[in-house]
């Protein structure tokens, strides 16, 4: 059991989602949503709100008041999902992944700290690796981001470390792939969605369209991130693992399947170039990876879909042509 846990971000996309697996499977004695709404939605947690299990709070983590700080302090267990999740910005607005990533993060382990929070989960990113000098990649890899979004993730992972050290907390530090699937509200798949719609006959494309990525359906990702919460609980300590899949696709092969699941035909491709080597943007990944052999090993996890099943069955979910289960 989780106890009483906190869940920052719970009102996002990855947050709602563990928030519905912990009530259905009654994980906890308490569930407590943390969330300021700039990237979530209260539709996602509605039907939680009158349970006598969940309580929500609504606060800005980067501000260190007592809204929220007080709810930590008969918590069993952290869950941090709570950060700005839109990697383009951050090479526009860095100050963006600054404040609502890392000044966040403090202040949660701050509050963690404060009150003697022991268990915990971070929501990281692969993109802390950068471009990758090894494929799959593997959680002992040199952390070398390109964006100011990976820099963000790869500094909040020194801060659990360290207080994890420091304060005995036992913590697991997620490196997701792509995560996909019901309730997303940015990405590949929901731009090409929403660019057919307005125009059936061409779709623009950032990079050249070879740019290949893992990607992970959301009911994937809810499962191996609780595994790994108990594996914690269980052996304690400080853990990262990569949360991922085994295989990768390209942007090219998820517009054509975007293309075949919207029943459309004959639709262009205009690829924009926004890098001499055919980068989505500035600070992109063009290839990624992860290698997942350490949770599949220790936490006994592996996908159930593949990139490509995940793919399609996002894309079949936000067409309305697929019910979430």
């Amino acid at each position: 059991m989780l106890g009483r846990v906190v869940i920052t971000g719970g009102a996002g996309f990855i947050g709602s989602h563990v928030v519905d697996y912990i009530a259905a499977h009654s994980l906890a004695d308490e569930i407590i949503v943390i969330d300021n709404f700039s990237s979530g939605s209260l539709k996602n947690i509605e039907h939680h709100i009158s349970k006598n299990y969940f309580k929500l709070v609504k606060a800005d983590l980067k501000f260190f008041d007592s809204s929220w700080v007080e709810v930590f302090k008969e918590a069993d267990t952290v869950l941090h999902f709570a950060a700005n999740p839109e990697v383009r910005i951050s090479a526009v607005e860095p100050r963006i992944h600054f404040d609502e990533n890392v000044v966040a993060t403090f202040n949660v382990l701050e509050a963690s700290r404060k009150g003697d929070v022991k268990n915990h989960f971070f929501a990281s990113s692969s993109t802390v690796y950068g471009d990758a000098e090894k494929i799959p990649t593997p959680e002992d890899h040199p952390l070398k981001p390109i964006s100011v979004y990976g820099a963000s993730k790869a500094s909040c992972e020194l801060l659990y470390y360290a207080y994890s050290r420091l304060y005995g907390f036992n913590t697991v530090v997620g490196r997701y792939a792509n995560v996909i699937g019901h309730r997303s509200s940015h990405g590949v798949i929901v731009d090409f969605i929403n660019k057919l719609r307005l125009n059936p006959q061409m779709l623009e494309i950032l990079g050249d369209g070879t740019q290949k990525k893992s990607y992970l359906h959301i009911s994937d990702a809810v499962e191996a991130t609780i595994a790994t919460v108990f594996h914690v609980i269980s052996v304690g300590g400080f853990h990262i693992f990569n949360i991922g899949n085994a295989d990768w696709i390209t942007v090219k092969e998820i517009a054509d399947i975007v293309v075949e699941e919207m029943n459309l035909k004959g639709v262009q491709y205009r690829y924009i170039m926004s890098t001499p080597d055919g980068r989505g943007w500035p600070g992109d990944v063009k290839f990624m990876l992860l290698d997942i052999s350490k949770i599949m090993s220790a936490v006994r996890w592996r996908p159930r879909l593949s990139s490509y099943e995940a793919v399609r069955k996002t894309v079949r979910e936000l067409l309305g042509k697929e019910i979430f289960t």
